[in-house]
């Protein structure tokens, strides 16, 4: 028997935004756009009322904006939650998935355009994600700040691009956490780089399904957020001792070896790349060129990048670790992982940051 729809509310301040939001849908078979919103306050009666399933979501609104809403309805009727919002918003979407939002969808400007059909795909790529959860829906949990102070202050500017991410002396890591994330992976990865110790021995790579210019700005949050010196990863930086990288958007990126020195190599994807950027195509590099030193994380996310990454991590003689289905919010990726028999550990997230924490 076929399921039934998918019912979903659409909240945005715009006319014109909420017909072409809901326009997505018409003659859908598997969504029905239940109800529509004009601000946060609105929107909350209508939860109430309605129950939908999904929520597509404007943060700039009158009377009750985005994350007002998001604080109440993750408290009194936790609903799955796609953010839409403009790529000038990138600080606010962050904070919107830290409040309990699942994913995001970025448009060019403040409208989403009839023809816009990329942003029309996404948005209805997106909310049919729900169609994979089990169960009732548990907000990503917000990243502890039990950690603090980090080496940069909560209310510090992001460091800036020229801020040295290496030490002056390189420092060869014992063991790179390379790191497979998607859909829930923003909140996840603030929690895990909040857990690492300074000083840590390990060097942290990840891949992150995320638009490219959301990245940088991602990277920068991580920094702020941890004792990990993190940055957008660049062709040719050094992997050295408790440094971190985020691989750009549309872009891949692999460990080499350059003489003592680990580098990275970033690239555009190759046409066998299903995922961009490929979490696959890091594990793969990191099984070849640093084997048992390779501890491979695979965090929340829609599909199956990094599953043959992790099989060759494993091969290799690494270490695989796969989120439990307890904390992530889509367990495609960490699932495909554990139903191969490829784990070595299948943690909830605490307890994959308190492992990383304890590597010596």
């Amino acid at each position: 028997m076929k399921p039934p729809r998918l019912r979903l509310l659409v909240v945005d301040d715009s006319a014109y935004n909420r017909r072409n939001i809901a326009d997505v849908f018409n003659g859908s078979e598997d969504v029905e756009v239940v109800g529509k919103a004009a601000d946060g306050e609105e929107a909350l009666r209508l939860v109430s009322l309605l129950k939908p399933d999904v929520i597509t979501l404007d943060l700039e609104m009158p009377r009750m904006d985005g994350f007002t809403f998001l604080r109440i309805l993750m408290m009194k009727f936790p609903t799955p939650v796609i953010v839409v919002s403009s790529y000038a918003q990138k600080e606010n979407v962050f904070k919107a998935l830290e409040l309990g939002a699942l994913d995001f969808v970025a448009k060019p400007d403040r409208q989403v355009a009839p023809e816009a059909a990329d942003v029309r795909d996404q948005i209805l790529a997106k909310v049919l994600i729900l169609r994979t959860l089990r169960g009732p829906f548990v907000p990503p949990v917000p990243p502890s700040r039990r950690q603090m102070p980090s080496h940069n202050s909560f209310d510090e500017p992001a460091a800036s691009q020229a801020a040295p991410v290496m030490p002056r002396s390189y420092l060869l890591p014992k063991q790179v956490i390379a790191i497979a994330s998607s859909t829930g992976g923003p909140t996840a990865l603030l929690d895990l780089f909040g857990r690492i110790p300074q000083g840590t021995s390990a060097a942290l790579l990840v891949a992150q399904h995320m638009p490219d210019k959301f990245t940088r700005t991602f990277a920068e949050r991580l920094d702020r957020r941890s004792r990990v010196r993190t940055a957008e990863a660049q062709d040719g930086d050094k992997v050295a001792r408790s440094s971190g990288f985020v691989c750009p958007g549309r872009q891949c990126m692999e460990i080499t070896v350059q003489g003592p020195e680990l580098v990275l190599k970033v690239g555009p994807p190759a046409p066998n790349d299903r995922f961009v950027p490929s979490a696959d195509r890091l594990l793969r590099s990191c099984a070849q060129h640093i084997g048992q030193r390779t501890i491979a994380v695979i965090l929340t996310g829609m599909g199956d990048d990094g599953l043959e990454g992790a099989r060759l991590v494993r091969q290799a003689g690494g270490t695989v670790i796969a989120e439990s289905q307890e904390t992530a919010v889509v367990y495609g990726m960490p699932g495909a992982v554990v139903r191969a028999g490829l784990a070595h550990h299948v943690l909830p997230l605490p307890q994959i940051g308190e492992f990383l924490a304890n590597l010596s």
